[in-house]
Formats: C-alpha cells, sequence, structure tokens
C-alpha cells in the first residue's frame, strides 16, 4: 500500500469529499552512491552553516527568503500552515472543460484519490460517475508544499486521478524555437502521413514499451557481483549521417516499419499524375483497334482449298 502524501477534501459545490491523496506512480530506476574510487568510501553533502562554520542537524534548518544580499526573511513552517488559503486543506474544484482544451505540456505528476472512509465513498463515486458520463475532466486549486497549484481531475479505471498542472506564466513561449524558410512538398507530407500510419498503434504494449536501460544496468551489477566477464554490447548500425534526400528517407522509413510488422516491405512509388493521365488517354485507343480487328476478322470469308 502506497503511504498517504496528503489528506484534505475535494470540494465539488456544496459537496465535500474527504480524501488522501497517495503517488500514482513508482519509480524503480537504479540508484547509486557517490564514492571515492580510490577506496570505496562514501561521498555525502553535509550542511554547513556558514556563520558558525560547523555542521548542523536537520531540527536546526528552517527556510528563509532572500530580501536582499544581507538581509533573509525567516519564513516558518507554522506560518505557511496557517495561511488563510481556502485550497491549503481542499482541492477546490474551480471548472470542468474537455480534456482536448488542456495542453498536454501543462499536465504534470499524476496521484490517486481515495476516499477516507464509508461516509466519503458515496459522495466520491458520484463524481466520478458524473466525470465519466460528461466525458470532462475538472480543474482544481490546491496548496500543497507552500503554494498554491493548479490541477486537472480524470478517472482512470474506478479512481480518480489528480494531476498537477502548470501555470500559464510557467509555460515557455516556443515561437522562437520554431524553424523558417523551409519549405516542403505534398509528396513529403504525403508519405510521412504513410509513416504515421505504419506506426500506428492501439496500445502501448510489447518490448519496445520496456525500460531496457534499467534492464542492462542490472545485468551488468550481476554480472560484476559475480566476477563475470561484462559481454561486448551489440554492434549497432552506423547512423546514416546526414540526410540529403528527404523522400528518400521518409521511403526507406516506411519500409522498415512493413517489415518489422511482417509485412510487404515493397517501397510504395508516389503516383505520378502527369503519367496517369497519358496512360487513360492511350489505353482506350488500343480497346478500340482490337475490337476493329475482331470485325474485320469476322467479316472476311475463308480462304478456299
Amino acid at each position: 500500500m502506497p503511504r498517504i502524501i496528503w489528506s484534505g477534501a475535494i470540494s465539488f459545490g456544496l459537496v465535500t469529499i474527504s480524501i488522501h491523496v497517495v503517488s500514482a506512480t513508482e519509480d524503480h530506476s537504479i540508484r547509486f552512491h557517490q564514492v571515492h574510487l580510490e577506496d570505496m568510501g562514501r561521498v555525502r553533502v553535509r550542511k554547513y552553516c556558514e556563520v558558525e562554520e560547523r555542521e548542523v542537524s536537520n531540527a536546526e534548518i528552517g527556510k528563509g527568503y532572500p530580501l536582499t544580499k544581507d538581509t533573509i526573511i525567516p519564513v516558518l513552517d507554522e506560518e505557511l500552515r496557517e495561511m488563510p488559503l481556502p485550497t491549503a486543506k481542499a482541492i477546490e474544484i474551480q471548472a470542468f472543460v474537455p480534456v482536448q482544451s488542456i495542453d498536454p505540456i501543462r499536465i504534470g505528476e499524476g496521484y490517486y484519490l481515495q476516499p477516507d472512509g464509508q461516509v466519503a465513498a458515496k459522495p466520491y463515486k458520484l463524481l466520478r460517475q458524473a466525470l465519466e458520463r460528461s466525458s470532462k475532466v475538472a480543474v482544481a486549486k490546491f496548496a500543497w508544499s507552500g503554494r498554491e497549484r493548479l490541477g486537472m481531475l480524470r478517472v482512470r479505471d474506478d479512481v480518480i486521478v489528480l494531476h498537477a498542472m502548470k501555470w500559464d506564466d510557467e509555460i515557455r513561449d516556443p515561437a522562437e524555437l520554431a524553424p523558417e524558410g523551409v519549405e516542403l512538398t505534398d509528396d513529403e507530407i504525403t508519405e510521412a502521413e504513410h509513416l504515421i500510419e505504419r506506426l500506428s498503434r492501439d496500445d502501448l504494449e510489447g518490448p519496445e514499451f520496456t525500460d531496457q536501460y534499467t534492464e542492462a544496468v542490472a545485468k551488468l551489477i550481476e554480472a560484476k557481483r559475480e566476477g563475470k566477464e561484462l559481454s561486448a554490447p551489440p554492434e549497432q548500425e552506423a547512423p546514416a549521417g546526414k540526410v540529403v534526400d528527404l523522400m528518400a528517407a521518409l521511403k526507406e522509413s516506411v519500409a522498415k516499419a512493413q517489415a518489422s510488422r511482417g509485412e510487404d516491405a515493397t517501397v510504395h512509388e508516389m503516383p505520378k499524375k502527369t503519367v496517369a493521365k497519358k496512360t487513360a488517354k492511350k489505353a482506350p485507343a488500343k480497346k478500340t483497334a482490337a475490337k476493329k480487328a475482331a470485325k474485320k476478322a469476322a467479316k472476311k470469308p475463308p480462304r478456299s482449298a
């Protein structure tokens, strides 16, 4: 059972739902210590007071706001907790919107919201089912860790999930990053669409969506623990280098995507409108000539012996 991160309530109009917040994700990354390579001694970060020139304990450490270079304003945790914010103890729902209206770049870490006891179970289920039927998500405000945040509530299976969100002013404007002076042909865009179609799927299941790096690190540690020889990494294909012909690269990518799915990997040619028109004009002429020859042969009398 994951530990409870925060306890409070969801405020839904005049309805209050007592909830516990637990993390919705787990980190399975392999962790390393910093060590002194000569003797494998642990290297630690020590909390040091510059004024008294000594190491201090966590109990002696608090928060301070640097007003100027030489002036620091102390701020106590108790003062932050007692601030008159309605969101300090509740997740206040502000609006319901289509999920498509929220830019994914604003959506952050996810947390499961668990009803706190049987009394909260009914309004919790009410909100969950209302969200499902409306096909919308709730946008809320809440205060954690000394700051007010924006959040999105959605349904996953039978549980309400809270996603932390960025405020508008926390998203950088990407306008200056967009490339300028680049022209594309319709054929290049069409070929890119072919590649997207070949790589489309309905789920994210399969070996290509596993953490192969963590698996490799685990094998490395196991081999070193047992004193085994480290296996040589598989040879990687050399990068193709600078792409000169974008269309050729797209067609080759489509062929590889087809081959990986066991499909016919023949690289299809883009239709050429001019050739198609010429062929369409010549075809009827051949058919008419064949019909005339057949009629002439039918009228011609047979040769005598």
